[in-house]
């Protein structure tokens, strides 16, 4: 997901403190004894040395070590901008970990690199899997990226903000998001709706607006549809809506990170925004009353009747071929992916469980309902096209140049045109 503790931004100035951190499940180095170890490289979620996922590996790896005291699993944590990179450069050199918890999965299903999730867990574990994430780890009928937790984007509202500019109600169409966003700026609201499209996370924001318009980056046959007559339709509305007259506050959105959203919008500033529950618990602690609702939809697909899906991200766990471990990692797996150990990795940073009975047991909830509501917007989700060929490389090439489609004097079609054709090389190879 591009992801995940509140302030996700952070954790790699946050790493720059904690390093590269690495731990076993026993406390011992690999190669001691005459078991097996096992090497995970996984995503530090945490953005500060207190909050550093290292303490749940810690616990998690002794506990299964305690239980199958001939397997230790060793732990290194990488800040989430380096370890889809990292992990792809030990495949090349032949140096693949036996498991990896990151942001992609494809290129690495499609060159046979993966178990698939049916020679590593049971049944039962396989089949628990919430359907939308199911769906976008797999390649053909097989599952390769196992989802890990998960979370869904709802728009947020500050009802303080709404109420002192006498809005009344909550936008249901595009059309209402606009004539909002003007009463937010006429009542002094610095950000009315606040659209970052840098860098970060511009692959998201972007795909919310889209998925609100029928279209997407993919078509229902998993290829790329990135310049659809949709997507450029979107882009316009967005360019002439609200960036020209203003709507969505100083600077371009195309310099505008996810993170800089997120902080505006704790300080007050920021009026409409997409997040996810990690925001909403933030929110509530910082005393700011929060609405949360599904995206506004366009217009014409209001009137249609029709239902869009919501926007999905999960981070995927991979089991690779290369070290022939795989009968002790399937057992780690089917350990880690126990209810109260999933549970307990999703409260600590207020996702959601990638599975159904994790989610269905859930006790992390805030006061007004919103973990509810984005555990119901997940189940219908759609997901970044995951399982399409080179979406590592693809969505970097979105996120780097999507903003600028929407920039005043921007051609949609064009930016989204050129976007694809370079989707085309890389899937090409």
């Amino acid at each position: 997901m591009r992801r995940r503790l509140f302030g996700p931004a952070a954790a790699t100035a946050a790493l720059g403190l904690l390093g590269t951190l690495t731990l076993t499940g026993c406390g011992t180095s690999a190669g001691t004894g005459s078991g097996t170890t096992l090497r995970l490289v996984a995503a530090e979620y945490g953005d500060t040395a207190a909050t550093s996922s290292k303490a749940y590996w810690d616990e998690v790896t002794k506990a299964f070590h305690d239980q199958n005291p001939d397997t230790t699993v060793e732990v290194k944590l990488l800040p989430w901008t380096d370890v889809d990179r990292e992990v792809t450069r030990m495949v090349k050199d032949g140096d693949a970990p036996d498991m990896a918890l990151m942001g992609a999965y494809s290129d690495f299903a499609v060159d046979g690199e993966l178990y698939g999730a049916d020679e590593l867990l049971s049944v039962s574990a396989e089949a628990n899997f919430l359907p939308p994430l199911s769906e976008a780890g797999s390649i053909g009928s097989r599952l390769y990226g196992l989802p890990w937790v998960a979370s869904s984007r709802l728009l947020f509202y500050n009802k303080s903000l709404f109420r002192e500019a006498g809005i009344d109600g909550t936008p249901k169409t595009w059309s209402d998001l606009k004539a909002d966003a003007k009463a937010l700026r006429s009542a002094g609201v610095k950000y009315p709706y606040a659209l970052p499209l840098g860098p970060e996370e511009a692959h998201a924001e972007s795909m919310i607006w889209e998925l609100s318009n029928g279209g997407g980056w993919a078509d229902s046959s998993g290829g790329y549809n990135i310049a659809s007559d949709a997507n450029v339709q979107t882009f316009k509305w967005i360019r002439d809506n609200l960036v020209r007259p203003g709507l969505t506050g100083p600077g371009e959105p195309a310099a505008f990170n996810r993170q800089d959203a997120f902080d505006a919008f704790l300080r007050g500033d920021v009026g409409m925004l997409n997040g996810y529950p990690s925001l909403s618990h933030e929110a509530a602690k910082r005393g700011i009353s929060v609405g949360a609702i599904e995206m506004p939809q366009a217009d014409w697909l209001a009137a249609s009747g029709e239902t869009p899906p919501t926007f999905g991200v999960a981070d995927w766990m991979v089991a690779f071929k290369e070290n022939g471990n795989r009968e002790p990692i399937g057992k780690f797996l089917d350990f880690l992916y126990a209810d109260k150990n999933l549970e307990e990795f999703a409260g600590r940073y207020h996702l959601l469980p990638s599975t159904v009975t994790a989610g269905r047991d859930s006790k992390d909830t805030t006061a007004d309902g919103t973990d509810a509501q984005f555990l119901t917007a997940l189940r219908g989700a759609q997901l970044y096209p995951v399982n399409s060929p080179s979406w590592l490389s693809v969505s970097d090439t979105i996120k780097r140049n999507i903003g600028r489609a929407v920039a005043p004097d921007a051609d949609p079609k064009r930016v989204l045109e050129d976007i694809a054709e370079k989707a085309r090389s890389a899937a090409r190879g």
